[in-house]
């Protein structure tokens, strides 16, 4: 069977089972999940996090967020890397903490994603995350 970004993100979930449940019968298509478990997510702001995400390029990747009008966009990386991550302007998102997640089958205008979980597991990498923001960092000039 085939895993899907839905079976994925509801692994994460305390209860799979009732989190699937209450995500397909909300009109609103966002649930709250726990970082730290399965992957935590580094946020930056959108106008560095924008030319970071490009400079990834396509396929080598995984999860990205983009907030309300994509003032912060969210790398969902492997979990303990917000416990060890120093860089200023990051928000850092792991153990303990909760994020809000769009069904990754749903487009919306708010909380949507940039490049969606396929179900693969696949997380983006820390090193060459820091890596892209430095790059986009350097491009932007004032940083």
């Amino acid at each position: 069977m085939e895993i899907t970004g839905l079976d994925w993100l509801a692994r994460t979930a305390p209860d799979p089972a009732a989190f699937r449940e209450q995500w397909e019968h909300t009109g609103a298509g966002l649930a709250l999940l726990p970082a730290g478990r399965h992957w935590d997510v580094l946020s930056v702001p959108g106008r560095l996090g924008r030319p970071a995400l490009d400079l990834f390029g396509a396929g080598v990747r995984g999860p990205v967020l983009a907030d309300f009008g994509d003032e912060y966009i969210g790398f969902l990386v492997p979990a303990g890397t917000a416990a060890r991550w120093i860089g200023t302007g990051v928000r850092c998102a792991g153990e303990g903490t909760w994020i809000v997640v769009p069904h990754p089958g749903h487009r919306g205008r708010g909380v949507r994603w940039l490049v969606p979980p396929d179900g693969t597991g696949r997380l983006n990498d820390p090193v060459l995350l820091e890596l892209a923001l430095h790059e986009a960092a350097v491009a932007l000039g004032d940083w």
